[in-house]
């Protein structure tokens, strides 16, 4: 994958830049999020996500701590840079001085300031102010790299993470560098990426992305040739952004699926058939107002996922707990009756297929997934804008929006601020 070498291309470069520096260590990048999992909601706007570990520099450690009882809850971290003693031979021998035991003035005089005095607020590491300076290390490594002869760089402004374009006015692609602490030798880590709209520059919440890249990779492996799994998964992502349901209530869905049936069951004539299993799992999950996380407290992942104990032996985490705090919030969900019309969409479907109706050229076997997805992207379309034409009354008329679309615009911004 291009954009993997081009983050290789990157490393040998972070590594030259910082190797006597006393700013983070950065470790090779790993490819996360639906771009490496193997699907995108948007396929004509895919971002890829790699993830950097960071480790301390010399004569630095860092300590991760949850704060009050509401962040331990939602697993927000803080990372606590400390200064620790270098005043061995092996270090000295560095020419390094010990930012404990040496005088100011000589530490100024000699040495770069501390981490705590460039990326730091207070004793913390500062999200926002980490985001900046990788900004500025890839601004000023990019012409350094052979990729710059023929592709045209583009940054966009940092807040959490540093996101660049690259062009050679055929090809475009769209990356973002998150950037975070491993937790012990597990596959989550605490990272720039945000999980609330306004976190504090010095929160970094726990993620799971690694670990769900990972569990995409075994079901991969996994997989027969003409498993369709990832085609489900990106059918209902496509449909539920014009819809509300955040698109990692779907992931999770279909990764608990994918953890309970068989792989042989992702074939392709078991499509209609995955897609209704789907639709009824979101329904029941709304209902009973319960989504559990599917990594937290999860004891049977596949072998070679590292969960660290705490989070491997947690309760699991409910992610429609919003829904459980907010009767009104569930109560609009279940009026709208979203979940009943996805289920409606299915049942067709399965009508039709068993009653070999879809015999159409452009519903034979080998369109059906592309005609699903024209279906899915198109009411997506609709609800965004608000508006579905009539199909037999003139434009001219009065009448040319149907009645669900006029409900919707009047409940549209309720429904913006009810995501789950």
């Amino acid at each position: 994958m291009w954009t993997r070498t081009l983050m290789e291309h990157f490393a040998i470069y972070f590594r030259r830049v910082l190797s006597n520096s006393f700013y983070p260590v950065l470790q090779g990048a790993i490819g996360v999020g639906s771009a490496f999992e193997g699907w995108s909601p948007r396929e004509q706007d895919v971002v890829y996500q790699v993830l950097i570990p960071m480790t301390p520099p010399r004569g630095h450690s860092f300590h991760l701590e949850l704060g009050t009882a509401w962040q331990r809850r939602l697993r927000n971290f803080h990372i606590r840079v400390q200064q620790e003693c270098t005043c061995t031979s092996e270090q000295q021998g560095e020419h390094m001085l010990c930012f404990l035991h040496h005088p100011e003035e000589e530490l100024r005089r000699h040495q770069d300031p501390s981490l705590l005095h460039t990326l730091c607020t207070g004793s913390y590491l500062d999200v926002e102010k980490t985001a900046r300076w990788f900004y500025q290390l890839v601004r000023a490594i990019w012409p350094a790299l052979l990729e710059s002869h023929r592709w045209h760089l583009v940054l966009l402004p940092p807040r959490r993470s540093c996101q660049f374009k690259v062009t050679n006015g055929r090809e475009s692609y769209r990356i973002e560098i998150l950037f975070g602490v491993r937790q012990g030798n597990s596959d989550v880590f605490v990272s720039s990426q945000p999980r609330q709209a306004h976190a504090s520059s010095t929160i970094w919440p726990e993620s799971y992305a690694v670990a769900e890249m990972k569990f995409f990779r075994y079901i991969a492996r996994q997989a027969p040739p003409d498993s369709l799994h990832l085609k489900c998964l990106q059918f209902f992502t496509r449909l539920q952004l014009g819809l509300g349901f955040s698109t990692y209530t779907i992931k999770t869905i279909v990764m608990h699926l994918l953890s309970i049936l068989p792989a042989s069951q992702w074939r392709r004539r078991h499509f209609v058939r995955r897609l209704m299993d789907i639709s009824e799992s979101l329904r029941v999950c709304v209902e009973r107002r319960r989504l559990n996380h599917f990594i937290v407290g999860n004891q049977r992942l596949p072998e070679g996922i590292r969960l660290p104990p705490e989070v491997l032996m947690a309760r699991s985490r409910n992610l429609f707990h919003d829904l459980v705090m907010d009767p009104v919030a569930h109560s609009q969900w279940r009026r709208r009756h979203f979940v009943s019309r996805l289920m409606d969409i299915s049942d067709s479907l399965r009508v039709c297929v068993e009653r070999r109706r879809l015999n159409h050229f452009i519903w034979r076997r080998r369109h059906f997934v592309s005609r699903l997805m024209d279906i899915s992207d198109s009411l997506r379309v609709c609800v965004e804008r608000r508006r579905l034409n009539h199909f037999i009354v003139g434009q001219d008329s009065r009448t040319w929006i149907m009645q669900d679309f006029i409900d919707l615009n009047q409940t549209c911004s309720v429904g913006k601020s009810d995501k789950l």
